[in-house]
C-alpha cells in the first residue's frame, strides 16, 4: 500500500486502554501528512523540472546535431568553393595566355606585313627613280640633241661660237625629286 497524505491523515488506530494519546498521535499524524504532502509536491515539481530539462537537453541535442551537420556542409561547400575557384582561375589564367599568344602571333603577322610592304614599297621606289632617271636622261639627250641641231643652224645662220655642251647633271635632278 502506498502512502499518501490523505491515508496518513484518515489512518485509525484500534483502541486500546493503555494506548498512545489519541491528539498526540493525530497531531503527529497530521504534520507527517503535511510533510509528505510537501515533500510529494516538491517531487512532483522535481520531476517535471527533470522532464522540462531532459525535453530541453534533447532539443539541444538535436540543436547540436544540426549544427554539427550544418558546419561539416559549410566546410565541405568552402573546399568545393575553393576548389571550384582554383579551377576557375586556372582555367582563366589559361584563356588570358592563349589570348595573349593569339595577340602576339597576330602582332607579328602584321609586322610581318609591314616589312613585306616596306620593302615592296622601296623597290617601287628604286623602280620609279629608275624611270624618272632613264626619262631624264632621254630628256636631256633630247635636249642636248635640239641644242646641238639649234646651235648648228644658228653656227650656219651667223657663224658664231657659241658653248657646245649642255652640263646636265641628272643625279642632282633626282636628289631634288626624292
Amino acid at each position: 500500500m502506498k502512502l499518501s497524505p490523505l491515508s496518513i491523515r484518515k489512518q485509525e488506530f484500534s483502541r486500546t486502554l493503555r494506548g498512545y494519546d489519541t491528539a498526540e498521535v493525530t497531531s503527529f499524524l497530521s504534520q507527517a501528512a503535511d510533510d509528505f504532502e510537501e515533500l510529494q509536491s516538491e517531487n512532483e515539481n522535481l520531476k517535471k523540472q527533470l522532464e522540462d530539462a531532459t525535453d530541453q537537453l534533447i532539443e539541444y541535442r538535436r540543436i547540436e546535431k544540426s549544427l554539427q551537420d550544418t558546419l561539416l556542409k559549410a566546410q565541405e561547400n568552402s573546399s568545393k568553393a575553393i576548389e571550384s575557384t582554383k579551377k576557375q582561375s586556372s582555367l582563366m589564367l589559361k584563356e588570358a595566355e592563349i589570348k595573349a599568344q593569339q595577340i602576339v602571333d597576330k602582332a607579328k603577322e602584321t609586322a610581318n606585313e609591314i616589312r613585306s610592304s616596306i620593302v615592296n614599297l622601296k623597290e617601287e621606289r628604286d623602280l620609279l627613280i629608275a624611270k624618272l632617271k632613264a626619262m631624264i636622261t632621254t630628256q636631256a639627250h633630247l635636249l642636248e640633241a635640239k641644242v646641238t641641231r639649234v646651235e648648228e643652224e644658228v653656227k650656219h645662220e651667223q657663224k658664231k661660237e657659241t658653248p657646245s655642251q649642255l652640263d646636265i647633271n641628272i643625279d642632282s635632278i633626282v636628289e631634288k625629286l626624292i
